[in-house]
């Protein structure tokens, strides 16, 4: 079956290094994919830091993944696939089918989620294999290098707020213009809310206005944002992207009543929000995972609608290690994306 490169790490926090291994043979219910694309998403530091739990090394990571159906396993074909199919796999990367949530089809909280890179090698590499019920079906108009992102941080702020309490011309608020915040802020205006991005220095209010932004909301200026949300009315929902949890508690009462925060960027740190900040204007406060297969083939098709994309920078499989480093640094704008071809 010949060789395939990929971008391994051998030990937690080691450096990654291009290796040879064997083709695989996809088993009953799988697809090999000939990797076209993948997103470097700052959730792969968990996996690569080995600071989720079962984590083994040498650990392949990625799952913001695109390419095409190279291969079908035994009973793939009954799903609706065939090869040459372009498709992505996401955080969801399958699901068991027998715990509780998924018996009640809440697949994407599964209590044994496959998420690629930890369940299984994922897309950091020229060939993957991947069960079909993570699969999503590219649309045409979208390239490999935008669509791997929206697999990930596309679908998640995409749900996030296609799921929250916002209405069309409601005010929304995205904190964050990161790899997440950049594209939810094209999302809400999309969706037709009133948006305002909060981020960090008046250098950011020309990239929130080309995302199109109506209002922003320098986080390190002389007004608290609570108080510079409130001027403008107040926000319906926060879509809460960065994971800094002392910025995310300082949008709470920037709220209006019954407002909402949806939570979707990580930290370890908790969130400094009183009873009575939440209880007297009726205030929720809701964490939001990813989204299902189908919820990523919503998000790539709405965003093939509205032409909406990820702001990326491409690097070769090769160059796998200087591209981590650079996410990890908060240098890339706003995606780092890995290559094939």
């Amino acid at each position: 079956m010949g060789t395939y490169r990929a971008a391994q790490v051998a030990t937690a926090n080691g450096r990654f290094e291009i290796v040879e291994r064997q083709v695989p043979e996809p088993g009953p219910g799988h697809v090999r994919l000939a990797v076209e694309a993948c997103g470097i998403c700052h959730s792969d530091d968990a996996f690569v830091s080995g600071g989720m739990p079962g984590v083994r090394f040498p650990l392949v990571p990625g799952h913001e993944v695109a390419g095409r159906i190279e291969e079908l396993g035994e009973g793939a074909s009954g799903a609706g696939w065939a090869e040459g199919d372009r498709v992505t796999v996401g955080w969801f990367g399958g699901s068991c089918r027998h715990c509780t949530a998924c018996r009640q089809g809440d697949f994407i909280v599964c209590e044994n989620l496959k998420v690629p890179g930890w369940a299984y090698d994922g897309g950091f590499a020229e060939i993957m294999i991947a069960p079909v019920d993570a699969l999503a079906r590219i649309p045409e108009v979208l390239s490999a290098a935008d669509a791997g992102p929206l697999a990930c941080a596309g679908v998640t702020t995409y749900n996030g707020l296609r799921r929250s309490s916002a209405e069309p011309g409601d005010r929304v608020a995205v904190l964050g213009l990161g790899g997440l915040g950049h594209l939810g802020v094209q999302f809400a205006v999309a969706m037709g809310f009133e948006t305002v991005a909060i981020a960090r220095g008046p250098e950011k209010a020309g990239l929130a206005e080309g995302f199109g932004a109506h209002h922003y909301i320098d986080s390190t200026g002389p007004t608290p944002v609570a108080d510079a949300l409130r001027s403008l009315g107040g926000a319906k929902v926060v879509l809460a992207t960065a994971g800094h949890s002392e910025a995310i508690t300082a949008t709470v009462d920037g709220l209006t009543h019954r407002g909402e925060l949806v939570v979707i960027g990580v930290s370890p740190d908790p969130l400094g929000i009183s009873p009575l900040q939440l209880i007297l204007p009726g205030r929720t406060v809701r964490g939001h995972p990813s989204g299902t297969a189908q919820d990523v083939q919503d998000t790539m098709d709405f965003s093939a609608l509205h032409d909406i994309r990820p702001t990326v920078e491409a690097a070769p499989l090769s160059g796998a290690d200087e591209a981590y480093r650079r996410m990890l640094a908060g240098a890339a704008r706003f995606r780092m994306v890995l290559t094939n071809g």
